[in-house]
């Protein structure tokens, strides 16, 4: 009769282990990867923002992408950034990164067609990342600021897409200051 007892004491008791591994490993799940989104909000100006001299100038459209490897908002305009590489990459548009300075850490495959830039003139004064930077024909800062509100970025709320669109048509666009909600990182650095 103590057979059945000591199984299922034996089975219980494995049971509530099984339960506790699988509560620490959620929890530590939960602690290291996801986060809740705040929203941050951030005032972009591009007074400062400036091309360098091998790239300033008449040319082709420049956008510029500002990236923190260690700012989870990154990935949620990874996808976005790639589709805009792929979409107006051959209509002549040219792609560049500028990663903040101190970080450490590489963009995905799909960004590899990015042209890294080690730095650009004024990038220090810039409030919050990801941003982008547009330039158009004659080198005249078109738009400064985030590529969206909101936790993530795509082509159906991103500001990106209609400016890209009207430079290319050659009309002109001045968005150098803008005032955004969304998933931000603060780009200056942090003094201790």
């Amino acid at each position: 009769m103590r057979l059945p007892y000591r199984t299922t004491l034996l089975a219980s008791l494995l049971a509530l282990l099984c339960a506790g591994v699988l509560w620490v490993a959620y929890d530590w799940f939960q602690g290291r990867f996801l986060r809740t989104f705040s929203e941050h909000t951030a005032v972009f100006s591009g007074d400062p923002l400036q091309l360098p001299p091998g790239l300033a100038g008449e040319g082709a459209i420049r956008l510029v992408h500002f990236w923190d490897p260690a700012c989870p908002c990154n990935v949620g305009n990874q996808q976005h950034l790639a589709e805009l590489i792929e979409h107006y990459g051959p209509q002549g548009v040219e792609f560049y990164s500028v990663q903040k300075a101190g970080s450490h850490g590489q963009l995905p495959a799909t960004l590899s067609r990015l042209k890294v830039l080690d730095g650009l003139p004024g990038s220090e004064q810039i409030p919050a990342s990801p941003a982008v930077a547009i330039w158009d024909r004659n080198g005249t800062l078109a738009y400064f600021g985030p590529y969206s509100e909101g936790l993530t970025c795509n082509s159906s709320n991103s500001f990106i897409e209609p400016i890209l669109q009207a430079l290319h048509e050659g009309r002109t666009v001045s968005a150098t200051h803008t005032l955004a909600v969304g998933c931000y990182c603060p780009w200056p650095k942090q003094t201790d």
